[in-house]
């Protein structure tokens, strides 16, 4: 009779883990790097490899670094908001754990509206940002410090009731 229990009890702990997880909002998961300078990078731009990209060159105005891929089903989806994004304010890529030829074409197809994009083969940078995974985004004031983090997709509402008020907030405070 015991030995019928254990699995009944396995089960049900289970469930209850599952059901934890479940009420968990994976676009909600607060980040340690806000409020903290953008780490140091410099790597190579994905169209002009003999040319770099550093956090340096993400200062001096409100600005939005996009963590995205050619692989990531995802981020095709979020592209044209991406796209709408880069013309309120200036949208740098970071072009991660990609095949340099297959993010060119990428962005071929379906458009680039980066400013310039970084390109992190190994995915180095992306850890260094705290990326879990493609797309995020990422929001910084004029000093480069990490104001927001977006995880997943980009939409119409969460362009216009998340983003672009953060980012308006941001240019108000002179930040």
């Amino acid at each position: 009779m015991k030995r019928g229990l254990i699995p009944l009890v396995v089960f049900l702990v289970l469930a209850v883990f599952l059901g934890i997880g479940l009420m968990l909002r994976p676009n909600e998961v607060p980040s340690p790097m806000i409020g903290k300078p953008a780490p140091a990078f410099s790597a190579p731009r994905l169209h002009n490899p003999e040319q770099t990209l550093t956090e340096a060159d993400l200062q001096g105005e409100v600005s939005v670094l996009n963590v995205f891929a050619s692989w990531c089903v995802p981020c095709r989806e979020e592209h044209p908001y991406v796209s709408a994004l880069a013309e309120r304010v200036p949208v740098y890529g970071l072009n991660y754990k990609d095949e340099r030829a297959d993010s060119v074409a990428w962005l071929q197809r379906f458009g680039n509206a980066y400013r310039a994009i970084a390109y992190d083969r190994d995915g180095k940078i992306g850890m260094d940002w705290g990326v879990y995974g493609v797309p995020e985004t990422f929001i910084l004031d004029r000093n480069g410090v990490i104001r927001h983090k977006h995880i997943g997709v980009i939409d119409a509402r969460s362009l216009r009731e998340e983003i672009m008020p953060i980012i308006e907030q941001l240019r108000a405070e002179g930040s």
